[in-house]
């Protein structure tokens, strides 16, 4: 059976006078924090090259950072801790990162368009932030594209820091996917605080131990 590529509109811009783009990276890991970015683009200082992080090799998402970084108008970085995630799930926790996130910016938005099918409320001082979700919207809008790569780059950063601590694990390889070798990993020298306990293959090497 072939499967069939949806393909997607080119994205239509609300009329805002200030947007900001909104990703997480990390939800399926089962290590770490989930990472979430807000971008707030400068029209009058493109980026070439934008695109879904997924799709770019380490090198290019390491130097597009950088740039993104330097030329955008404002942009941060925030997460929900391992602890928030087994205490509200990952959605809830991802939702409360990426209001971290637009909260952290130091130029206060109109709009956020949020990666994926659901966008959490954002508020500010005077009220809420109009907010819309749009799928695919890392590979559409160049605001979450630019989100993404700074939340993967940060979230990378963070697993191979990880890596030199607890170099048996293998973070910097898998960066904390539940890959065969990982679990085999896990099972072998056992959860280390930094784990999300309450996702499955974790809780189960826990119950195993106990």
């Amino acid at each position: 059976m072939t499967k069939v590529k949806t393909e997607f509109a080119p994205f239509e811009y609300p009329i805002a006078y200030c947007i900001a783009g909104v990703d997480e990276v990390g939800r399926g890991p089962l290590v770490g924090d989930v990472v979430t970015a807000a971008v707030i683009l400068d029209p009058d200082n493109p980026i070439d090259g934008l695109m879904d992080s997924k799709k770019l090799s380490e090198k290019k998402r390491q130097a597009l950072s950088t740039e993104i970084k330097e030329k955008a108008l404002a942009w941060s970085i925030a997460r929900a801790t391992p602890e928030e995630i087994d205490t509200l799930n990952i959605l809830h926790a991802t939702m409360l990162a990426m209001q971290r996130a637009v909260q952290g910016l130091s130029i206060e938005p109109d709009y956020v368009l949020v990666d994926g099918n659901r966008s959490p409320s954002f508020h500010h001082d005077n009220g809420q932030i109009a907010s819309q979700s749009v799928i695919k919207g890392d590979a559409r809008v160049a605001e979450i594209s630019a989100a993404s790569i700074i939340a993967k780059v940060a979230r990378d950063d963070e697993m191979i820091a990880l890596d030199k601590c607890y170099p048996q694990y293998g973070f910097a390889q898998h960066k904390g996917y539940p890959t065969k070798a990982h679990l085999e990993k896990i099972i072998e020298f056992g959860v280390l605080d930094c784990y999300r306990k309450s996702f499955k293959p974790v809780a189960a090497v826990i119950a195993n131990n106990s």
